[in-house]
């Protein structure tokens, strides 16, 4: 077999109770890497410490993944407009939390014969969400059902991490006071 040292020199060709006589006075383990090889490949190392380096990666790696959740809400062609406005918090809260939105409008019977219903709830659902999320899937017909996806388009900014508003006035001569460029916080007074 051939054998790697533990630094990953080369110690060339060698019987296996020669091997692990190496190994063993370096008080680490003979592993078997490339048993297909010819000669089969193996290496001196400490296995308890690979095996715990390999598990570090693999949670690493586990650690940077993002599960990407999809959330369903369904409508109906003649939804109220209360549970519209309802639904649409729902809505508009997955997309905040970064989830998938899967809108869903269910058909029956004679409401089959007007899907422009159903596609007219979903462009207004895209319209009103359209700050924060964009369309991933447009509305598509799916037997009794059409459905669209949303996305979010990026994190948004939470209320308490928004930036206040600061306009900068046009410069028209160099002097002091509001019209000298400088940002100025925009107010309002409760007056006329």
């Amino acid at each position: 077999m051939l054998l790697v040292a533990s630094d990953g020199e080369q110690l060339g060709v060698k019987p296996l109770p020669e091997a692990l006589a190496i190994a063993r006075a370096d008080e680490l383990d003979l592993v078997e890497v490339a048993p297909n090889a010819n000669p089969p490949v193996c290496r001196i190392m400490n296995y308890g410490r690979y095996k715990y380096e390999q598990e570090q990666r693999r949670k690493e790696s586990r650690r940077k993944t993002t599960n990407v959740v999809v959330k369903e809400m369904k409508f109906r062609p003649k939804i109220d407009g209360h549970d519209y406005t309802t639904k649409m918090k729902h809505v508009e809260r997955f997309l905040m939390e970064g989830s998938k939105v899967k809108l869903t409008i269910m058909f029956r019977g004679r409401e089959m014969a007007h899907p422009e219903l159903g596609l007219r709830i979903l462009q207004r659902v895209a319209e009103e969400v359209a700050d924060f999320a964009v369309v991933e899937q447009s509305p598509k017909q799916d037997g009794r059902n059409m459905t669209m996806i949303l996305n979010a388009a990026k994190k948004p900014e939470t209320k308490t991490k928004a930036k206040a508003k600061v306009k900068t006035l046009p410069e028209t001569a160099p002097s002091t006071g509001p019209a000298s460029g400088v940002p100025v916080a925009e107010e309002t007074t409760g007056a006329p």
